[in-house]
């Protein structure tokens, strides 16, 4: 039996959560704050890792595809090699150059911090240039890397709602406002696995943010 490690407020753990369900694999969920994961498992400390009868494996992408070669059923990963990179080209650009980027805003927009004016300055710039080239790949049609669901798709649902919830706080604005990300959104919450991912997101932020403040 595979086991899910890590904490159901983490987007990336949720990317992971979401793939498994809409596969319909089997698999376990353990309890994982940061800082107090299994060394062994997750040496740097992040969230998600897996255990697997093989062993443990850690980073979010790379159990994507342990995943998806490990149970081939439902795929999230195009046959044709050029689609796939089409695929995993989205992925980068939600999480590297969306997520990573928006998260500077993250400490202010959602956690009662204080980041400073050129980091939002700078964060706001950076922004809306990669989101303009995101925009230029993302098909949304009604997926994101097309008519079918992919990897693409477990990291927009996770990931784009923080991208708009952050800049809404912090600049007033949506930055994904010109893209079609709330009707895609809508359409995706009416599955059951995203339903399942966001009511149990829910729950477990709720606990985080109990246990930020008992500290």
């Amino acid at each position: 039996m595979l086991t899910l490690c890590g904490f159901a407020a983490s987007n990336y753990y949720n990317k992971v959560k979401f793939a498994l369900l809409e596969k319909g694999v089997p698999f376990e969920e353990e309890l994982a704050w940061v800082g107090k994961t299994d060394p062994a498992a997750s040496p740097i400390g992040k969230v998600p890792y897996i255990r697997t009868p093989q062993g443990p494996v850690c980073e979010s992408a790379v159990i994507m595809e342990y995943i998806e070669q490990q149970y081939p059923q439902n795929p999230l990963m195009p046959a044709d090699a050029f689609a796939a990179a089409k695929v995993r080209e989205l992925v980068t650009f939600l999480e590297l150059h969306l997520e990573l980027v928006a998260r500077n805003l993250y400490p202010e927009a959602f956690f009662g911090g204080k980041i400073s004016d050129s980091t939002k300055e700078k964060t706001g710039a950076q922004l809306e240039k990669n989101i303009a080239a995101f925009a230029g790949l993302a098909k949304f049609s009604p997926y994101v890397a097309g008519d079918t669901l992919t990897l693409a798709d477990c990291a927009a649902v996770v990931h784009l709602p923080l991208v708009s919830g952050a800049t809404k706080l912090i600049y007033g604005r949506d930055f994904l406002a010109d893209l079609p990300v709330r009707d895609y959104l809508k359409r995706m919450g009416e599955r059951a696995t995203l339903q399942q991912v966001n009511a149990d997101r829910k729950a477990n932020m709720e606990l985080m943010l109990s246990r930020m403040k008992a500290k």
